[in-house]
């Protein structure tokens, strides 16, 4: 089955491995090039910005009227919030990786969720989603005999912090506890802080240089501590995760199935 792909955020660093990886795919064809207005990209190939060579597709501020099966976006909460609606109203599917929603956003998403197939994931790595599945066996088993923190570090320009792969971190080991995120969540240190208290769930965030993106959950009991860990080298894990989840999207659309899925259903784990 042929599958035709557009990218919103496609002049970005993970846009442009988004293209690399499609161009590298038989049964993908990449026919729409999303960019912000002000990009300095615009008009010029997707290809060639990607590195892959001309390719037909200009980078372009709006669709243009053009169909497509499957829209993947790594951009910014209001960039995909803001072609939500045409989702909805040309009933082609969402590939999500953006991160740093707002109550609000989730629940725009959702409710289109309704109309179209969503898979929305803030890491569409295969590595990062066995170590989700690690994490929660790791709570299962050692319960409330641990404290738990979890540490991310990522390259100069991210915005959000936690990042939203630590986030999921934490509502992971959050719901398998029983716990609650909102209250027992701690954003840092500083100061006389007093002794730990034993439901907090620590994030600690560092950002600097060009650091893919890297994390840590620690369980730390009395006599022994274990660590749990992912660092991505390239942002080619991350793309090939979604590669996967355009598939699957698609085979959704074929079925005339829609829903909010996540990486756990595009594995089948």
């Amino acid at each position: 089955m042929a599958i035709d792909v557009a990218i919103n955020g496609a002049a970005g660093r993970m846009g442009r491995m988004l293209t690399q990886a499609i161009d590298d795919e038989k049964d993908l064809s990449l026919v729409v090039a999303l960019e912000r207005s002000d990009c300095e990209f615009l008009g010029q190939d997707a290809g060639l910005v990607a590195g892959v060579g001309e390719i037909g597709v200009p980078v372009a501020a709006n669709t243009d009227g053009s169909t497509f099966d499957v829209l993947v976006d790594f951009s910014i909460p209001a960039a995909t919030l803001e072609i939500l609606d045409r989702g909805v109203a040309d009933s082609f599917g969402m590939v999500i990786g953006t991160t740093g929603f707002d109550a609000s956003g989730l629940h725009d998403i959702e409710v289109a969720a309704g109309s179209i197939p969503i898979v929305m994931a803030p890491n569409m790595s295969v590595g990062v989603n066995v170590v989700f599945r690690l994490i929660e066996t790791a709570a299962e088993i050692l319960g409330d005999s641990v404290d738990i923190e979890i540490y991310e570090m990522h390259h100069r320009h991210k915005i959000d912090a936690p990042s939203g792969t630590a986030v999921r971190m934490g509502e992971i080991v959050a719901t398998t506890l029983g716990r609650d995120l909102e209250k027992d969540a701690i954003y840092g240190r500083v100061g006389d802080t007093g002794e730990r208290a034993q439901p907090t769930i620590g994030f600690h965030s560092a950002r600097g240089g060009d650091v893919v993106g890297e994390h840590t959950v620690t369980f730390s009991g009395t006599g022994e501590r274990i660590e749990i860990t992912h660092r991505a080298q390239s942002r080619s894990n991350f793309a090939a995760g979604a590669i996967r989840a355009v598939r699957f999207v698609a085979n959704k659309i074929a079925m005339k199935e829609r829903g909010l899925f996540g990486m756990e259903n595009v594995l089948g784990l």
